[in-house]
């Protein structure tokens, strides 16, 4: 028969963190949230560290280069999802290598042929007011004019009027040079009483737009992932298929990470990619595999070169594998006994290797538990997906704005690269839906206050850092009347008016 544990599959929901001693250095902005993202010898530094433990999910509704872009700049890291074209992916982690901040690549753009209504169009769709307008229409074509609100009224003016009749020409705009610093673009947008300033190169081709409104934007990134080059840094997703062809390429754009995306990662194919990488690449370029649930799974990883590894299999959101094949662990379970491999692993060999939980965050408190059960750093899909940045559609259901988020083992993703086993190349069945999550505005306004919550939380805990949460903090089980009695309870709520 089977071999039978008999340990309980456990969730955080089933878990609360027990106070500590808050001393007079425990407050909020005392706390350190940085975090390795990769192995490291004992006595030694992480060539990659995270200002900010969290990671955005391998998905295609998550992890597109906005959200790169947005979630380095708060200190976080997003893998870009590899269920895409190797050239599509490539390009998005050049585009998020080549940011500066401040320095915005222009992603509303058309010709002097195109038409009012066609700015109209393109303004509802993107949200943006300033237009580019190329001689061929992209974000880095010959720059011929801008289109901002003031250039036309669209209860006076024909909807089919040229742009070129009624746009501001290149003859009469005030532009900055490629390679003029960020202060100096400020210094001519104040100097002009410009709200936005083209930056071209010698060619006359569009680089960025400079806005006024981002002046005082640029002052609160502390916290910025940034390489050697003063770039930001960035992950990609890839599978046990077509690396041979995908990771050369994503190294080529600039890639800082890989990770292996897989719903179960205790796998030969795993191994495999890993060693190829090793062989081509050495210790050069990162890579991290995934995703398991218990010790022999995590040391099959490790001895196989992992420099991270993920725990976690059917807690995600939209996830339905445990549904579908009856296969996974409760995320807590999973994580604690991953951690205690890890550590085990990290006092025989000397090589800490961190592990990321990935799946089962619900409440914001949840996050400092994974945290304190063990976790390096936290993978999240639908949190991400709620915001601006995410790749996928702001919609109305219902009277209420929503954002559209599916699973890569979903239909609608067709990622079956992720979930293969082998044999033909299709998605047999689905381990993921389809759903929408409620829209919640921007990244940095939200991340700002979850990180709030988790400062505050292992403050309580009396810990100013997530190596000291790990060693110190008090966890207990609770039971179902418990967890009752920690919401409101025994009285009538007033209606609160929006």
């Amino acid at each position: 028969m089977a071999q039978i544990i008999n340990d309980i599959s456990r969730t955080f929901n089933e878990y609360l963190l027990i106070p500590g001693l808050t001393t007079k250095k425990c407050f909020p902005d005392n706390v350190s949230l940085k975090t390795p993202l990769v192995k490291y010898k004992k006595g030694q530094a992480p060539e990659i560290e995270l200002n900010t433990p969290f990671v955005s999910a391998i998905m295609q509704s998550v992890s597109g280069s906005k959200m790169a872009i947005e979630l380095a700049r708060n200190g976080g890291l997003s893998f870009i999802f590899g269920s895409q074209p190797i050239d599509q992916q490539a390009e998005m982690v050049r585009k998020v290598k080549k940011f500066k901040a401040g320095f915005v690549i222009s992603d509303a753009n058309l010709t002097p042929d195109h038409t009012l209504s066609d700015v109209i169009k393109l303004k509802e769709k993107t949200g943006f007011s300033t237009i580019g307008i190329t001689d061929d229409g992209s974000s880095n074509g010959k720059l011929l004019g801008i289109v901002t609100g003031r250039d036309y009224r669209p209860s006076r003016d024909s909807l089919d009027k040229k742009i070129k009749d009624f746009m501001t020409p290149f003859s009469k705009l005030i532009t900055g040079n490629f390679g003029t610093t960020l202060s100096e673009a400020n210094d001519i947008i104040w100097n002009n009483k410009l709200n936005a300033l083209p930056i071209i190169d010698e060619e006359q081709k569009l680089k960025y737009f400079v806005f006024r409104k981002d002046y005082d934007s640029h002052k609160e990134y502390p916290n910025e992932l940034l390489d050697s080059q003063k770039s930001l840094i960035v992950g990609a997703g890839i599978n046990t298929r077509d690396y041979m062809e995908r990771v050369p390429m994503l190294v080529d754009a600039g890639v800082d990470a890989l990770c292996i995306d897989s719903s179960d990662g205790f796998s030969e194919y795993q191994q495999e990619t890993i060693k190829y990488v090793r062989e081509k690449y050495g210790d050069s370029v990162k890579i991290g595999a995934g995703n398991v649930v218990d010790k022999e799974g995590f040391l099959y990883l490790a001895e196989a070169g992992a420099d991270f590894i993920k725990v976690g299999i059917g807690g995600g959101s939209i996830c339905i594998t445990r549904e579908q094949k009856g296969i996974g662990r409760g995320q807590a379970t999973s994580l604690i006994e991953v951690a205690q491999a890890r550590d085990e692993y990290f006092d025989k060999t000397g090589i800490y290797i961190p592990i990321c939980s990935d799946g089962g965050i619900v409440q914001d408190y949840h996050m400092v538990l994974a945290l304190a059960m063990g976790a390096d750093f936290i993978m999240m899909g639908r949190y991400f997906a709620r915001f601006d940045e995410s790749p996928t559609k702001k919609l109305i259901i219902n009277g209420n704005y929503v954002k559209e988020y599916w699973g890569e083992g979903s239909n609608r993703a067709r990622n079956w690269q992720r979930y293969d086993m082998g044999g033909s190349s299709s998605l047999k069945f689905e381990e993921g839906v389809d759903s929408y999550v409620p829209y919640a505005g921007k990244l940095k306004d939200n991340l700002d206050i979850t990180l709030g919550k988790i400062k505050s939380t292992m403050c309580s805990c009396g810990e100013t850092s997530i190596p000291d949460l790990k060693e110190k903090a008090k966890i207990t089980l609770v039971s179902s009347t418990s967890i009752i009695e920690g919401g409101a309870h025994d009285v009538i709520l007033k209606e609160t008016k929006n």
